[in-house]
Order: structure tokens, then C-alpha cells, then sequence
């Protein structure tokens, strides 16, 4: 039988062709390309071809029984209006394995077993855990008003180059976040480059980056609160206070602000104290240990 369009597929197949460009991707047979879908060497395998027309320009062909691995993901997305990171990628202009980096930076899934699987966060955000039942291969759904979430938006934007936006210059910071910012500058360099806000904050950025744990600085907090922690470590999805200026009674506002925040989202918090700055070497380890991060 003769090769068909896409299109053409995903009607035999009764579903949309939305669906179908989004199970492709996910297979790995196809890729996003400025406005255009290009056939990668694996869709080739599968019997993919690119064909030339004068009126459609280039697009791609299939064999009418092709087999597509994974395909659940997509028909359960149809039914239940559930959306896989492929979904999700198309809608936002990013891979699969984008959408699935950015929700594992954010503390909503964890990579497991060539998966992903659904932390306690994500799982309130609406999240639901399928697996593969041909693999095993677990995976997440989101609901559709998921791309909506302020906090994704937020790391959409930066991924896509609004430093504004990363730097949170482009929104109104509550007043406290105004007026710490203001009153303790971000005028020291750390080793990496990041500019803090005093020596013990150097202090802490340059032990993590000479023990070769990727870490953020001023990370905002995946919620709808104006919530930014010192430091985070994606690796454990652990945040990190250092907590100065005890005197300061704008400080310890902003401070209780942040425990009741960790506290109400259920986010791992690890707290360090200016007392700590002259024995990190044993202090680092021992917490960071606690979280499942080794530390040498």
C-alpha cells in the first residue's frame, strides 16, 4: 500500500492530527524545526519519507500500519483531556525532553527508569502517573490549564532567553522583596559569577560550585507566592537559607514569610546559619547527604 501523509494517518486512525505530530515527536521520529516538522534517521527507519509537492511544499509520509511505541500517552491525553510533555512542547514551542527538564528543575517529576515520575508537587498541580504497559516506562499528564501555572511561565520564559523575566525584573516584587533587594545590593562575585548579596553568600556559592554541584541563586519558588530561596540545587530539589541579619526586623519577616512558604508546598528546605560559614567542609557534606546528594 502506498505511503500516506500524516494528515492522512492520524484520519485512518481517527484521531486528531494534533495528537498524531505529538506521538511522532515523542518517538523520536520527528523534530520540531522553526515552523516546520523534519523526519529525523529513526523515522526514517520506520519507513518515513519526505515528499515534494508544489502546493504543500515538502511533508512527510508513513506507512498506513505503522506502529508507533508509546502511543497511549497521546490517546489517553485525548479522552481524559490530559496532556504528555509532547503535548505540551507543541504548544509551547519546546521538545518533549525540554518540557520534562524544565518540570524536574521545578520539582514536579524525577527522572526514573528512562521515565519520569510524579513528585508530591506535581502531583497537586493535577499531574497524573501512567505507565507503558509494553515497556514499563512510567510517564506523566498534565491538565491543560497547566501551562497556565505562573511558576512554568516563569521558566518558560527565561528558557527562552527573557532574562527580564529570569531576573524577575519584569514583574512588581512584593514590597518586602523590594526593599531587601534594595537594602542588601547584590554587589559581591562568586567564583561561577553569580552576583550576591554579601561575603557569606560568596562563601556558600563558591564551596558548591568547587564541589561541582550545579546550583541557581535567587531561585524563585515553584508557587504563586513572590518566594525567592537563597540558593537551590536541582539535583536534589533542595533549597537552600542562609539565614544573616538577625537583628534586622525586615529581614526576619521575609524569613518567617519563607518558612510558612516551604512549609504550605511541602518544598525540601536546608537551612544553613552565619555560625556554620567557618567549618562548611563538614557542615556541606553531612547536610547535603541528608537529601541523597554526595558531596566529596
Amino acid at each position: 500500500m502506498d505511503k500516506i501523509s500524516t494528515t492522512a494517518l492520524s484520519k485512518l486512525r481517527g484521531m486528531s492530527s494534533k495528537a498524531l505530530f505529538a506521538q511522532l515527536e515523542n518517538a523520536g521520529w520527528i523534530v520540531r524545526l522553526e515552523n516546520s516538522w523534519e523526519l529525523t534517521h529513526n523515522g526514517r527507519e520506520q519507513g518515513g519519507e519526505v515528499k515534494q509537492s508544489d502546493k504543500f511544499g515538502s511533508y512527510i509520509v508513513w506507512p498506513p500500519q505503522l506502529k508507533i511505541e508509546g502511543s497511549e500517552v497521546v490517546v489517553a491525553y485525548e479522552k481524559e483531556d490530559l496532556h504528555s510533555a509532547a503535548n505540551i512542547g507543541q504548544k509551547v514551542e519546546l521538545s518533549a525532553r525540554q518540557v520534562n527538564a524544565v518540570f524536574s528543575e521545578l520539582g514536579w517529576v524525577n527522572r526514573h527508569r528512562k521515565g519520569w515520575q510524579l513528585t508530591e508537587q506535581g502531583k497537586a498541580l493535577g499531574g497524573v502517573q501512567k505507565e507503558n504497559q509494553k515497556t514499563g516506562i512510567p510517564y506523566v499528564l498534565w491538565p491543560f490549564a497547566f501551562i497556565h501555572n505562573l511558576a512554568f511561565q516563569h521558566s518558560l520564559k527565561a528558557l527562552k532567553g527573557d532574562l527580564g523575566q529570569a531576573l524577575g525584573l519584569n514583574e512588581a516584587s512584593n514590597e518586602a522583596t523590594s526593599a531587601f533587594r534594595k537594602k542588601f545590593p547584590a554587589n559581591f562575585r562568586a567564583v561561577d559569577g553569580h552576583q550576591l548579596r554579601s561575603k557569606a553568600e560568596v562563601l556558600i556559592d563558591n564551596w558548591l560550585y568547587l564541589a561541582d554541584i550545579a546550583h541557581a541563586y535567587e531561585r524563585r519558588l515553584p508557587i504563586d507566592e513572590d518566594v525567592y530561596s537563597t540558593f537551590y540545587i536541582p539535583a536534589g530539589k533542595i533549597y537552600v537559607e542562609l539565614w544573616e541579619h538577625e537583628n534586622d526586623a525586615d529581614y526576619q519577616r521575609i524569613k518567617q514569610q519563607k518558612l510558612q512558604a516551604y512549609a504550605k508546598h511541602g518544598l525540601t528546605l536546608m537551612e544553613l546559619s552565619v555560625s556554620d560559614l567557618a567549618r562548611l567542609d563538614d557542615v556541606m557534606p553531612r547536610l547535603l547527604l541528608k537529601h541523597g546528594i554526595e558531596a566529596y
